[in-house]
């Protein structure tokens, strides 16, 4: 029990770092609610899973080529981009009051899914600490336990979503229209410097 509880506080510590989905998180929380910050946060798991996924089967390594790689800092250059812009954009049009069914809930967990996907920083990530957590736990354990142990990590991650997403839709009821525009305009401008950060990564990659 208590290997399996160090899992579940590795899926939490691996999530806590300030990254472009926690800023998304914040911003999502803060404009449209618990559930929405939450369904983002479902996608960008579901992301996670899927390299763990490609990772266990042995495939990741086609990730980590120059081609993937730049590819997917473009893209994730593009996502990041677009998304700071959009939530800059919409600051001056929120209002305390604004209504949670604006934006469906879907799109929410989408820009969440591929927020994470295009993010070559996940698949770096997933490579190095997942595949290394996956080559010492397969040599002591067996299948089973092993999926069992990943599991744990993904609940983990999981509480951490929940966390963030009551995190930021408390904070909604105590803002201000102007401070609630404000934090906007900030976490959009920090969605945007990530996106320039991946640009900045595949130009090297291109011209280096």
């Amino acid at each position: 029990m208590s290997v399996l509880i160090s899992y579940v506080l590795l899926g939490l510590s691996l999530s806590a770092p300030i990254g472009p989905i926690n800023a998304a998180q914040l911003d999502k929380g803060i404009k449209s609610g618990f559930l929405h910050a939450w369904l983002l946060g479902v996608g960008a798991l579901l992301a996670d899973v899927l390299y763990m996924m490609l990772v266990y089967l042995g495939v990741a390594h086609f990730l980590n080529t120059s081609f993937m790689k730049t590819f997917l800092w473009l893209f994730g250059c593009f996502v990041l981009t677009y998304t700071g812009i959009e939530s800059v954009l919409n600051a001056g049009k929120l209002t305390t009051s604004q209504k949670k069914a604006d934006e469906s809930v879907f799109k929410s967990f989408i820009s969440g899914f591929f927020m994470s996907v295009s993010n070559p920083l996940t698949i770096l990530f997933w490579l190095g600490i997942y595949g290394s957590i996956l080559a010492k736990t397969a040599a002591s354990y067996s299948t089973n336990e092993l999926m069992l142990y990943s599991c744990a990590m993904i609940i983990g991650i999981l509480l951490w979503d929940l966390t963030m997403a009551a995190i930021a839709s408390s904070f909604r009821r105590f803002l201000t229209t102007a401070l609630l525009s404000f934090i906007s305009i900030v976490s959009g401008l920090s969605l945007i410097g990530f996106g320039v950060y991946f640009g900045v990564q595949a130009y090297i990659l291109l011209f280096q």
